[in-house]
């Protein structure tokens, strides 16, 4: 009886180290799932304000294309105009020698 005795408990002792191993291994199982998930987290955030970042550069690069395409019409305008006088000034002067051609 007593070795049936010693039978039993070395088999408990057996089944607590089994029971222990497999507690600490899920243990284990779930600090890694933990860590994972946190990752997993941080990386999506950094993502996410990335992505924002990229949108408010979108926006800034827009709105600038918009005022570059604003300012060429305007110097294009400003173009024409110069031109305009360019050409009145020619014929004013050309008139003008003309005038003094004659008078001579």
């Amino acid at each position: 009886m007593n070795e049936q005795r010693v039978t039993l408990a070395a088999e408990a002792e057996e089944l607590g180290v089994l029971v222990g191993a497999v507690g600490a291994a899920g243990f284990f199982a779930l600090l890694i799932v933990i860590v994972w998930q946190v990752a997993a987290t941080w990386r999506a955030r950094m993502l996410a304000s990335r992505e924002e970042q990229y949108k408010e550069l979108a926006t800034k690069y827009a709105q600038l294309l918009e005022d570059t395409v604003e300012l060429q019409r305007r110097m294009a305008e400003d173009q024409r105009q110069v031109l305009n006088e360019l050409a009145q000034t020619r014929l004013a002067v050309s008139s003008m020698e003309k005038m003094m051609r004659e008078i001579e």
